[in-house]
């Protein structure tokens, strides 16, 4: 909708309206040069570019103009820049915690008192408010809010209100002549994160990302006087992630960026809900504007609507950069073709901030069809199977493991571990249905296991593992005071089997090694934790993927013996991640065939069950983790295995959710968001009568006990990776090293082409 302008980087979490009206200054928090856009209001253009450190939430204007103030994020600063004639320069920085180690505090929202002499700064992992008196250049106060300080927003009384990303309440504090004083907080509901006030104060919008909804204040009665819902059409309240906030000049109509819907939904407001006495509306949704994939920002000045959106244009095939210099300071972020680095923001100019009756009612019906909202419902018809069994593995693209089958579309100059490394994958695909056209919805690890068991991510996971990924944020810590930012509201697969009242086992997934009971694994989850295998390793890379088929099985054969068999099951096989050339550990290929005949051993033991019959075994990458694929990035293996499964090449488009959706409707589960809610089961792929032969593992062709050398060039380039948990190295760092260890020091290394992420489904159905 309207037209799109490329922006430099990714994540543009801030829009702020330059003193003139005729620019537009942009912060992102992409992994790439993070930094500041300023824009040119009638055209789009990018007219300059200020990379900085680190961005974050969080750009404000000083109230003479003279002045821009912008979030340094692990920094733990705020910079200056003179503004003059639509231009920004450094001035300053503004330190906040002097002598800390970096990442202490992380500013993320900004705002400026009325005579501009004070700077509130949201301190988002200190969980605090600072105060920074802008003449002297320090702060002079602290106050503590609750859980992930993330946007604020000053009344024209002096009122400071700070929402609380990993809470559910606004902070409120109170500014009187310089003296700043808490006055409790305001309960409005899980995840608030964006704020807006209304030109008087008397208002305050909130956007609560993960329950599809905004809570508006009565900032004087200080509570909440209704709920603005934006869901999708039916099912689940969550999957629509209104993240950023817009009033119109009247007041009359409000504007709310859906990030995973991909468009901005329209609010006309009732005279008591915006206070306006011309206000017409009925405080429900009128309607919906598409935009770019994933918005994170909006403003609304005169008749345009401006929308920064986070993943902007789409997503790219990765098959022909050159060859990059592997090293010990590699670090990946100069090179735009990384995984995140993909990724590039644009903004969307539409002059539809009156859009309404026809006109409104086309752009509705675009963003009800980009999200599959209008498929019509039919009865699911599937063969009797009882049991699912969701085998989740780590990072790899399908050009890198199946780009050597001659049935599907292969490119076998990227294959990293082909049939010689991967027998079982390549005969189960083979015999069960080659899937050359799924793609995973994640770009890493960090929101793929959330995508895999919960087909949804939160904004505070987007938000933040681009800075994580660059190592300018730290893991956020799930034992923190407060709600866990990252969790879904409705939950993961295994809180679906709880509603449900179906048997359920889980083996590594979401666990982590109990301290207090060495070789155990435990979770802060209550049902998981206690329907987990006790002593089933998580994400150790030193502990062979056959130990845990070994433990699996073992507790298998205690469910034929008592012939009953959980009804889901998840397990995590995670080694095909590999160590790269990490010294001490097995070597790539030696971890992705021990990877495969794990799967192998799984397969033949139900195969030769009781259980085969009535049992269907997913097993997918939670992400592709960068690696080169001629088709996307994105694209990865999927296996389908059950005697009901049909064989050969099966070009379908499917994703992660998709599969998601399948084992719903299988196990007759709900759903969790409106991407399982609106996905593509798998409803196609099923043979009419089963072939109930049993499957024999191939032994590995590889030596699984191979070691990495102790000396060499990957050897040093590995030995920075840290590998102590999910995907805490530098992905094209890691993948660089995979393919000279695979292919050869002189083999030139993949890179990219664009491709259309919403052909692929992943930003929208």
């Amino acid at each position: 909708m309207g037209a799109q302008h490329d922006l430099r980087a990714a994540m543009p979490l801030t829009m702020v309206l330059a003193p003139s009206g005729r620019s537009v200054v942009i912060s992102s928090a992409g992994y790439r040069e993070p930094g500041l856009d300023v824009v040119d209001r009638a055209t789009g253009q990018v007219t300059q570019s200020l990379p900085q450190a680190a961005a974050f939430l969080g750009a404000a204007f000083s109230p003479d103009g003279r002045m821009l103030f912008t979030s340094g994020a692990h920094q733990d600063v705020v910079y200056v820049y003179r503004w003059v004639d639509e231009r920004a320069s450094l001035a300053d920085s503004l330190k906040l915690a002097s002598g800390a180690p970096l990442g202490t505090r992380y500013p993320a929202g900004l705002a400026l008192s009325a005579d501009g002499r004070r700077l509130y700064v949201a301190e988002n992992v200190a969980d605090s408010l600072a105060v920074i008196d802008v003449t002297r250049r320090r702060v002079t106060q602290r106050f503590p809010t609750a859980h992930l300080p993330y946007a604020v927003a000053v009344a024209p009384d002096g009122r400071i209100y700070v929402s609380n990303w990993g809470a559910e309440t606004v902070s409120v504090l109170r500014d009187s002549a310089g003296t700043v004083s808490d006055q409790g907080r305001i309960l409005v509901g899980r995840h608030p994160s964006a704020l807006l006030l209304n030109r008087d104060g008397s208002r305050l919008f909130v956007a609560c990302a993960s329950t599809d909804r905004v809570a508006v204040v009565d900032t004087r009665r200080r509570r909440v006087i209704t709920e603005l819902l934006d869901a999708p059409p039916s099912g689940p309240a969550e999957g629509s992630t209104p993240n950023a906030l817009a009033l119109s000049a009247d007041e009359t109509r409000l504007f709310v960026a859906e990030a995973d819907a991909n468009a901005v939904a329209v609010f006309d407001l009732l005279p008591e809900t915006s206070n306006v006495a011309t206000a017409r509306g009925n405080d429900q949704l009128a309607g919906r504007i598409p935009v770019g994939w994933y918005p994170t920002s909006v403003l609304a000045v005169g008749d345009t609507l401006l929308v920064g959106n986070g993943k902007g244009r789409g997503t790219v095939a990765n098959p022909g950069r050159p060859q990059g210099i592997v090293s010990p300071e590699h670090r990946g972020l100069s090179d735009a073709l990384y995984t995140l680095s993909l990724l590039r923001a644009t903004l969307t100019v539409a002059p539809v901030v009156h859009a309404a009756g026809e006109e409104l009612a086309a752009y509705t019906a675009r963003v009800t069809r980009a999200n599959g909202w209008d498929r019509a419902p039919s009865a699911p018809r599937y063969p009797p199977i009882e049991h699912v069994i969701y085998i989740i593995k780590e990072n790899r693209t399908y050009d890198q493991v199946l780009g050597d089958e001659p049935q599907g579309d292969g490119d076998t100059s990227l294959v990293f571990f082909g049939r010689t490394v991967t027998p079982n994958i390549h005969a189960l695909a083979e015999r069960f249905g080659l899937y050359d056209r799924f793609f995973v919805n994640a770009e890493v690890s960090a929101d793929g296991h959330d995508w895999a068991t919960a087909a949804y991510v939160t904004d505070y996971r987007e938000k933040t593992t681009p800075p994580r990924y660059a190592r300018k944020r730290e893991a956020e810590d799930e034992s923190a005071e407060g709600e866990d930012a990252a969790e879904p509201v409705n939950g993961y697969l295994w809180n679906l089997a709880q509603r449900a009242g179906i048997t359920y086992r889980n083996y590594g997934e979401f666990l982590d090694a109990d301290v207090e009971r060495p070789g155990h694994y435990t979770t802060s989850k209550p049902f998981l934790a206690s329907h987990s295998h006790p002593t089933f390793p998580d994400f150790d890379l030193k502990i062979p993927d056959q130990h845990r088929a070994d433990l699996w099985l073992a507790e298998f054969a205690e469910y034929v013996e008592q012939q009953a068999l959980p009804a889901l099951e998840t397990v995590w096989l995670p080694r095909d991640h590999t160590a790269g050339g990490r010294v001490g550990f097995n070597t790539p290929r030696a971890m992705v065939a021990d990877n495969d005949y794990a799967v192998g051993r799984i397969v033949e033991a139900i195969s030769r069950s009781p259980f085969w019959r009535s049992t269907v075994i997913f097993v997918l990458e939670d992400d592709a983790q960068n690696g080169p694929d001629h088709v996307d990035s994105h694209r990865s293996p999927l296996l389908v295995i059950s005697p009901w499964a049909k064989a050969g090449a099966i070009h379908r488009f499917a994703n992660t959710t998709d599969v998601l959706k399948t084992i719903e409707e299988l196990l007759h589960l709900g759903s969790m968001s409106h991407f399982d809610h609106f996905g593509r089961p798998l409803r196609d792929v099923w043979r009419e009568t089963p072939d109930l032969t049993p499957y024999t593992a191939i032994r590995p062709l590889v030596d699984i006990a191979e070691m990495n050398p102790d000396t060499g060039k990957q050897a040093r380039a590995s030995a920075r990776f840290d590998i102590g948990e999910v995907d805490a190295i530098d992905d094209d760092a890691f993948n660089r090293v995979l393919w000279a260890i695979q292919k050869g020091e002189h083999t030139r290394y993949p890179g990219a082409r664009q491709a259309d992420a919403f052909t692929l489904g992943l930003g929208r159905h």
